[in-house]
């Protein structure tokens, strides 16, 4: 099982943008610390519920203050950005890195930011599909041009090639002897050799570049991620029930597709799920602590969302959804965080997950909430 620690930039009220922005910088140093196998990172525009604009920018400045973490997108919106330059991006990071970026992409919800962007309602609506086979045939190409709806230019080459052999980080850079962060207090749990979440080629081996996932909220994006060969980024408002029920669909896809069993055996194992962990040494004292701050985050957060369209929206109770997902994740003392994560991962078979750890909305709780994950929930996790 791999943990990783899922860092939305979630501005609670009264902090400012540079002490949300400092929190999740600190964050990912201690995920990193704490052995913690990568951290997640989310964009929004224009409102609070997170104020990173741009995932694929703080993942940069993450993975030049660490040394062995993982560090993702979850997602990069593919709606409001240029899949050109979102590819070129990740190919920097990825050759950069030596390997530790993993781009996560997703469609985006219907707001106002498809108007400041340009992409506009059809861009969210029908464009997904063009954008993201765009986006994979940069990542693996040395030549590409367009001719699509959404894009159309002539050929040009692919630079830098997200194809290119990676340098590899040598024996002291990897024990962490030269990491300005400091010794990690507990080892990065395993690699699983035969991949980090690549597109499968019709061999069932990884493709070169980075790992791509795709977050799927609905039967079409499902059956999207299933027919590109890739994993799929599952949201934090899934239960077990519901993974189930997208893993089947993602399952009957993958085989109309004419892939192997073999294959999606493998891509099996690449699946995030998204969560919460909050520890404590009490089950009531964990749910306070969320109970007392989120509330207020997605109130405040969420409700500054303004569609593009002037569409209607509803927004749930947020007491009710904090409740809802502190019935759902790894919320309580480091065995009842253990307990949860095992059993979604005996249910599902999902091993990979991305939890939300700044619940609390304060600075130092955060970081010792990632100590603790570190610590006392991973090494019951075998």
């Amino acid at each position: 099982m791999r943990v990783g620690a899922f860092l939305l930039s979630a501005q609670f009220p009264g902090q400012s943008h540079g002490e949300v922005l400092e929190r999740t910088v600190r964050a990912a140093v201690e995920a990193e610390l704490a052995g913690l196998d990568a951290v997640w990172l989310a964009e929004h525009h224009f409102v609070p519920y997170g104020v990173c604009p741009n995932a694929a920018t703080l993942a940069a400045l993450l993975l030049g203050r660490t040394r062995r973490i993982g560090v993702g997108t979850a997602v990069s919106v593919l709606s409001t950005t240029h899949p050109v330059a979102l590819g070129e991006q990740a190919a920097l990071l990825h050759l950069t890195s030596g390997g530790r970026f993993t781009l996560g992409v997703g469609r985006g919800g219907p707001w106002i930011d498809l108007d400041v962007f340009g992409g506009g309602v059809d861009a969210f609506e029908n464009g997904f599909p063009e954008r993201l086979d765009l986006l994979l045939r940069w990542l693996r190409g040395s030549r590409v041009g367009a001719d699509g709806p959404q894009f159309t230019f002539p050929e040009v080459a692919v630079v830098p090639q997200a194809t290119e052999p990676l340098r590899r980080a040598g024996l002291g850079s990897w024990l962490g002897l030269d990491a300005p962060s400091g010794p990690v207090r507990f080892p990065r749990q395993r690699q699983d050799v035969e991949g980090l979440g690549e597109e499968l080629t019709a061999t069932g081996r990884p493709t070169a570049g980075p790992p791509v996932v795709v977050a799927c909220t609905s039967p079409g994006g499902v059956r999207l991620a299933a027919e590109r060969g890739l994993p799929m980024l599952l949201g934090m408002h899934s239960g077990d029930e519901d993974k189930l029920r997208m893993l089947e669909l993602y399952r009957t896809a993958w085989l109309a597709a004419g892939r192997g069993e073999e294959q999606l055996r493998r891509v099996n194992r690449q699946h995030v799920a998204a969560g919460v962990a909050q520890v404590d040494d009490r089950n009531s004292a964990a749910r306070a602590t969320l109970l007392n701050a989120m509330p207020g985050w997605f109130e405040y957060g969420l409700g500054a969302h303004r569609t593009v369209d002037g569409r209607e929206r509803k927004m749930r109770d947020p007491r009710q959804y904090t409740e809802f997902l502190c019935d759902l994740h790894a919320v309580g003392t480091p065995k009842q965080c253990a307990d949860r994560l095992l059993a979604t991962a005996e249910r599902t078979g999902i091993r990979r997950f991305a939890l939300l750890a700044e619940g609390s909305g304060d600075h130092e709780a955060t970081l010792h909430n990632i100590a603790r994950l570190g610590s006392e929930v991973l090494p019951q996790l075998g």
